[in-house]
């Protein structure tokens, strides 16, 4: 079976910063795959390649086959690729529901809202993934009144609106409290199930990397240090040495 997404000797410099260097990545359908690196090691640099947001200096990205490396961000979430992000992107101003009816109607203004015809077609879609998420009783208040937590989640729930085939989460637990860290990504993993989405997922928990990831792909200045499973990772001594820590 072809993988859903291929990426061959991807390159990307920054000036004299090197942040994607000849990157090659075969990602199967199904998979919950983990980056992991320092800062600057060059995940979100591949991220935002993937999702358009950045244009490669060579190299290609298939998905399902088709190159889709000179494409604009839309373009690909419109072929299957969507992504959360860091800081959650919302209307603060706007319900959850709002938000997602907006992410629901493809038109980032309130007049989508109105439109009679399909406005609670809209809603009710809108609350359906909200209860996904266990917050549909958090539909009717402002993005402005809930925890960084919630919106996270509800920032993941706006990616699924395109039920795509390759999910995308920057560091989706980051700002979550360390009490709430493992519901919160319980909740994402249940959520994204009914889709059966392939997730990629930058975190730099080490234990949400052990725990939900089937693989792990470790990040350093711009190449791919290791890759493999979440224990043969997590125990590769260049790893421990510059990724996470564990060796002085």
């Amino acid at each position: 079976m072809n993988p859903v997404l291929s990426v061959s000797r991807l390159e990307k410099r920054f000036g004299a910063v090197v942040a994607a260097d000849a990157l090659t990545l075969d990602i199967p359908a199904g998979q919950k795959i983990s980056l992991i690196g320092a800062n600057g090691a060059g995940k979100t640099t591949f991220v935002n390649m993937v999702t358009g947001y950045l244009k490669p200096d060579s190299g290609t990205i298939l998905l399902d086959g088709m190159d889709i490396g000179r494409r604009s961000p839309r373009s690909v979430a419109r072929l299957g690729i969507s992504r959360s992000f860091q800081i959650p992107q919302l209307f603060v101003e706007l319900t959850a529901a709002e938000n997602l009816t907006v992410a629901i109607s493809g038109i980032g203004t309130r007049m989508s809202l109105r439109a009679p015809a399909e406005a609670q077609g809209r809603r009710d879609k809108a609350v359906e993934l909200l209860q996904r998420f266990g917050l549909a009783d958090l539909a009717d208040r402002p993005i402005s009144e809930l925890a960084g937590g919630v919106r996270k989640l509800i920032d993941i729930a706006m990616a699924l609106v395109r039920r795509p085939k390759l999910l995308l989460l920057d560091e989706p637990t980051s700002g979550v409290s360390a009490e709430e860290k493992f519901t919160t990504m319980d909740r994402v993993i249940h959520a994204v199930a009914p889709d059966a989405a392939t997730i990629v997922f930058v975190e730099h928990d080490m234990e949400i990397v052990s725990r939900y990831a089937d693989r792990v792909v470790a990040f350093y200045q711009g190449r791919i240090l290791a890759d493999g499973l979440p224990a043969d990772v997590l125990n590769n001594l260049e790893v421990r040495r510059y990724v996470t820590g564990g060796v002085r």
